[in-house]
This record gives structure tokens, C-alpha cells and sequence, in this order.
């Protein structure tokens, strides 16, 4: 993972971290706090135009590169052609945040489909495991040849821990990555490879801008902080899990949520 530069306890210089999802919201926000620390940042994610747009600010805010690759989640060949892109670009990956996600469907459970149940798991369950699949293929690999270390971080929910209504297939997907994620911890650590999730509380995003403001509101009267998260915090929290300082944390879901969880 490299040693830390003079005195600065969060200089990422000569780091690759792979965003996906990275082009908006909170996995913009993990980007931006990577670039600021020197890393380079390789962001996969679906649409073009935010694509290019994150790449140029991503550009501005530190010295290391930054890449773009169109990528959905849900396909796996995707995967394989934004993985070999980055590899070819920025020669390794030392860190990945698996953060592309979807809402669900936002049906009761008694209005379900299968379909619906399908779409949301292949993104928000199916999407993480196939992109450690390809990402851990490449860590391994190095570690074998001597070079060991590798993060993955996954953006969870508190809705894979506590109920809401009109949201059970998206809390069960979830719920699926705390899974993968503990899975993942234990058969990785030989490689020094570690794997945690972030179950993230209530942010004020795109996906939640679509919902009830009442909603918000109530949100903010449950969280005993008093108000959504910052993104800014957000930013501090990937260079933290990307760094050497959270190497003995791993097959943790940490809640980041103002503390709604223990409300």
C-alpha cells in the first residue's frame, strides 16, 4: 500500500481507487475526497455526459489522473472491459468502492413482481460481487507476485438493518451486500485484502430528491444529529477506508448516519 509521504497521515499519491457509481451523489463525493488526497480515480459508471463532467472536476482538484469508463454494473462484460481499461491506464487498483446502486421498486410486498426483484438485485447485489470478482482477480494476482494489499468498500444502507415501508426488495439487496461483504473480509485477509461496507443513513441525493419531502422531514426528526449527512464527510471517509490507517478494519458494516440506527 505504499508508505505515507512526509507528514501529511493522508497523502494517497501513486493510489488507484475504482468509484463506481462515481459520476454523482455520494460516490462523486468519495471521488472527489480521493482526488484531493493525490489518488488516481478510475469512475465507472452508466451515462456519458455526468461521466465527462465528473471526470473534469475530478481533474481540477488533485494531481493524480483520472479516467472514465461507461460501465453498468449489471453486465459483467462491462465490468471486464472497465477493469482492463483501468488497468491499462493506471497499471493497478488498490482500492475499489463498489457504490453504483438503484432504488427499489417501490412496491409493497404484496404488489411484488419477480422481474422487479430481479432488476434491483442485479444491480445493488449482483453488480458489487461481479465487480470484486474482476477487481480481486488483478489483487490477488499481485499479491501472489509479492505486492499484497487491496480495499473494497461497498455502499450499504440502514435500510439493510432497520424496515421502511415500500422498500423491502432494495433493504434485501442490501442486506445481501452486508453478506458479500463479511464473505469477502474472510476470504481475502490471506492476501491482505480487506472488505467493508458503509451503511449510509439519510443523504439528500438525486435517488432521494424523487421521494416525499415529508419524508425528509421525518428523516431529520429521527436522527439524533438533527439533519441529513454531509458530503463533504463523505469525502474524509473514502480517504480514510482507502488508506493504510483503516487496514485492520475489515468485514465491517460501520452505520454513517447521525446515529438514526441506534435512534
Amino acid at each position: 500500500m505504499g508508505h505515507h509521504a512526509g507528514m501529511n497521515l493522508f497523502d494517497l499519491s501513486g493510489h488507484v481507487a475504482i468509484v463506481t457509481g462515481g459520476n454523482s451523489g455520494l460516490g462523486l463525493a468519495m471521488a472527489r475526497g480521493l482526488a484531493k488526497s493525490g489518488a488516481h480515480v478510475a469512475i465507472w459508471a452508466r451515462d456519458p455526459q455526468k461521466n465527462e463532467a465528473a471526470r473534469c472536476e475530478l481533474d481540477a482538484l488533485g494531481a493524480g489522473k483520472v479516467l472514465a469508463c461507461e460501465c453498468d454494473v449489471a453486465d459483467e462484460p462491462g465490468i471486464e472491459t472497465a477493469m482492463a481499461a483501468t488497468l491499462d491506464a493506471l497499471g493497478r487498483v488498490d482500492s475499489c468502492f463498489a457504490n453504483a446502486g438503484r432504488s427499489g421498486e417501490g412496491t409493497r410486498i404484496s404488489d411484488m413482481t419477480a422481474q422487479g426483484w430481479d432488476n434491483v438485485m442485479a444491480v445493488n447485489a449482483r453488480g458489487p460481487a461481479l465487480t470484486y470478482k474482476h477487481v480481486t482477480r488483478h489483487m490477488i494476482a499481485r499479491a501472489e507476485s509479492g505486492d499484497p494489499g487491496g480495499k473494497l468498500i461497498a455502499t450499504s444502507s440502514g435500510q439493510s438493518i432497520m424496515g421502511v415501508n415500500k422498500s423491502s426488495d432494495y433493504a434485501a439487496s442490501k442486506a445481501a451486500l452486508n453478506g458479500l461483504t463479511r464473505g469477502a473480509a474472510y476470504e481475502l485477509a490471506r492476501y491482505s485484502i480487506t472488505a467493508n461496507a458503509i451503511l449510509f443513513g439519510f443523504y439528500e441525493t438525486g435517488l432521494t430528491a424523487k421521494a416525499n419531502p415529508k419524508f425528509a422531514e421525518w428523516m431529520a426528526k429521527r436522527i439524533p444529529v438533527g439533519r441529513p449527512g454531509d458530503h463533504e464527510g463523505v469525502e474524509g471517509l473514502a480517504v480514510f477506508l482507502a488508506s493504510p490507517h483503516s487496514d485492520y478494519i475489515t468485514g465491517q458494516c460501520l452505520p454513517i448516519d447521525g446515529g438514526l440506527s441506534i435512534s
